[in-house]
């Protein structure tokens, strides 16, 4: 299945790769030009050590040009009042009352501990295009389900500063 990603997610992607080409990229080269120079390579950690973090740069670069060229571009077609991507959303939990706060993002900004919820998730699907007031039904797998209720919904753009999740 392809990422279904935002136009701002596609960018920040390419900027990443452009730093990583030209600016990591050098250090790395440079660092296992530098190893290699200390002589015998059999017992040099440092050598190795260069090499695995050259290596998991160009692992990165390929990840991500991967997810460019296979991204499913969204938009944002909620309207002003209902749930939709990068809305802020205040839910309470029927069962116990608890009330949590979380936003809709794309699936490579998700950060649960940060309250950043993947529009993918079960939660998400649910809580789409529903208002201020709804009670929703989420069902998170064949036997397990759980109702919220919709206490507040908040437009918030589209955040450059959502870091990019490393994986």
């Amino acid at each position: 299945m392809n990422d279904r990603l935002t136009r701002n997610d596609i960018k920040k992607m390419e900027e990443e790769i452009e730093h990583r080409k030209l600016v990591i990229r050098k250090e790395a080269l440079e660092q296992v030009k530098e190893a290699r120079a200390q002589g015998d390579l059999s017992e040099n950690f440092e050598y190795y050590a260069a090499k695995k973090y050259k290596n998991q740069n160009e692992s990165r670069i390929r990840y991500l040009e991967r997810m460019i060229k296979t991204a499913e571009i969204i938009e944002d077609d909620s309207k002003e009042d209902e749930i939709g991507l990068n809305k802020t959303v205040e839910v309470e939990f029927v069962e116990d009352g608890t009330i949590e706060v979380y936003r809709l993002v794309t699936t490579i900004r998700n950060n649960p501990l940060q309250g950043l919820i993947s529009i993918e998730s079960p939660i998400a699907k649910a809580l789409i295009g529903h208002k201020e007031g709804d009670q929703v039904h989420v069902q998170v797998n064949d036997s397990f389900g759980y109702d919220v209720i919709v206490k507040k919904v908040e437009n918030t753009p589209d955040d450059d500063s959502i870091e990019i999740r490393k994986f």
